[in-house]
């Protein structure tokens, strides 16, 4: 996202609790790209960094999340800290990125996310929200944590819209302006698909030979993503499938067939 923030005119300030120093390429940014951002030291959880980080900032771009740790101190508790900062500086806009279906999925993480979303839209600072669908990369992750395994067992009914993070990007540097916007329509991949699907695009992208296998997973969670709560096919907008993030990852043609949806997994 920084770079595009930079070929839109912005001066960019970006914030980590380990900021990058003397390396070539952070995060696969060119070392050009690198020197045109000021990194500061930001901690979110203990606050170290939050008035400095903000000073003289118009727009404010929270990504900062924890999916797999303490998302309820850097989500909700983060936020709060981030927005009472950014209040105290006159920010004029704060776009905050979330996810299709956290108010419909009883999942912790998603109630974190959601528990910091209204918290941005109560707040007193101008806001910008979006939701967008999975990224390719999580699905991704995803499945090559079942990938050394010769028998795959997965939610392979779950429904999924797999969206570009880079797509997602694009809207929230559209929106990173000193007016905000409020609430903006979901971000949401070209299709939705099932988790069997996907693996089964996924196995064939990485000339893989295994098993899948249906694990039906019992409980509200899987319910919701079963009946489609994480996707918005609605708002379609994506441009990138699956089988052409996986060609571009993997290599291949991108040509991978696809199975009519509700054929046995």
């Amino acid at each position: 996202m920084r770079p595009s923030l930079l070929a839109n005119g912005h001066t960019v300030r970006a914030a980590s609790r380990s900021p990058p120093a003397g390396t070539d390429e952070v995060h696969g940014e060119h070392e050009e790209s690198r020197r045109d951002v000021e990194w500061v030291e930001l901690d979110l959880v203990d606050g170290t960094g939050i008035e400095s980080a903000l000073a003289n900032v118009d727009v404010v771009v929270h990504a900062a999340t924890a999916p797999t740790g303490d998302s309820e101190a850097v989500d909700v508790d983060g936020t709060e800290r981030l927005l009472d900062a950014a209040e105290d500086a006159g920010v004029s806009n704060f776009v905050y990125p979330s996810i299709v279906g956290i108010d419909e999925i009883p999942y912790s993480y998603y109630e974190h996310k959601l528990a910091a979303e209204q918290a941005v839209e109560s707040s007193e600072v101008p806001h910008t929200v979006v939701r967008a669908t999975q990224f390719h990369e999580f699905v991704d992750e995803l499945l090559g944590m079942v990938a050394r395994s010769p028998v795959w067992p997965l939610p392979t009914k779950f429904r999924i819209q797999p969206v570009a993070v880079e797509e997602v990007a694009d809207v929230l540097v559209e929106h990173a302006t000193p007016d905000a916007s409020g609430r903006l329509e979901p971000v949401g991949g070209p299709e939705v698909r099932s988790l069997g699907e996907l693996a089964r695009a996924y196995r064939e992208a990485r000339g893989l030979r295994r098993a899948i296998v249906r694990l039906p997973l019992p409980g509200g969670m899987a319910t919701a993503f079963r009946a489609g709560h994480a996707t918005c096919p609605d708002r379609a907008v994506g441009t990138v499938t699956w089988e052409k993030w996986l060609a571009e990852r993997y290599g291949g043609t991108g040509a991978v067939a696809k199975r009519p949806t509700g054929s046995p997994t």
